[in-house]
Order: C-alpha cells, then sequence, then structure tokens
C-alpha cells in the first residue's frame, strides 16, 4: 500500500509539473513584424512596439540585390558582429520578390536598430516599451 500511495505521489507530481510548464509554453506568444525593403530602404521608417517575442518577416520588392537584416541595441557598433541580435537575422538570404524570417526573438524594453547590410539601408530605430 505504501509503494502505491508513493507511485500515484510520484505521477501527480509530474503530471502537475508537466501541466505547468505546457501552460507557461503556451502563453508564449510569437508575434510577427513584417518588413519590406526596396532600393536602398526598408519602407518601414521606425517601429514601436510592446516587450515580447517577435518573428521578423522581411521582403524583397524589388529592392536590386538580395536582402537580410540586422538588429542591434542602439548605441552598439553595428559593425561588430558580436553586439548582433543573432536570433532577428533571417534565416536564409531574401531574394528579389521573396519573403524571409527570422527565428523567434525575444526583446525586452529599450532602443534597438535595425537595417539591411546588403541593400545598405540606413539605420532605422524599433522602440520596445
Amino acid at each position: 500500500m505504501k509503494k502505491l500511495i508513493a507511485t500515484l505521489v510520484i505521477a501527480l507530481s509530474f503530471f502537475t509539473t508537466s501541466n505547468a510548464q505546457d501552460k507557461m509554453m503556451k502563453e508564449t506568444v510569437t508575434k510577427t513584424i513584417s518588413l519590406e525593403q526596396t532600393k536602398g530602404e526598408f519602407t518601414q521608417k521606425g517601429i514601436t512596439i510592446s516587450e515580447g517575442t517577435y518573428t521578423f518577416e522581411i521582403a524583397n520588392n524589388n529592392a536590386g540585390t538580395d536582402v537580410g537584416f540586422v538588429l542591434l541595441p542602439k548605441g552598439k557598433d553595428a559593425s561588430k558582429p558580436e553586439n548582433h541580435i543573432k536570433t532577428a537575422y533571417v534565416t536564409s538570404v531574401v531574394k528579389e520578390g521573396e519573403t524571409q524570417t527570422s527565428n523567434p526573438t525575444t526583446l525586452a524594453k529599450g532602443e534597438y536598430v535595425y537595417f539591411c547590410p546588403l541593400n545598405k539601408t540606413e539605420q532605422y530605430t524599433l522602440t520596445v516599451e
């Protein structure tokens, strides 16, 4: 009987922990930020969002070259890859007429800059409130 009670307690403990983890995973919602690049620029010149997890969707609309996406905290040296938020990179270079996405990227309050190193855009501000 003691063995049965111990087994039930262990099973109940596992079930409760599993449900709590499932609930936490369901509460993590990934939103999408869609950006379009044309020749030498993003059409969205600045963005303000709330804290959370985002996937960046980058469209190449006749940019005249392949495009990419770089995001980093404002004030950091953009020429140093170690300052880039690598999860925000598109998973593949964006060819003419195509759209590619990044991996989910969690952003805390603050200011960031985004740009395309291939299409040579200026740096635009992304504000997280």
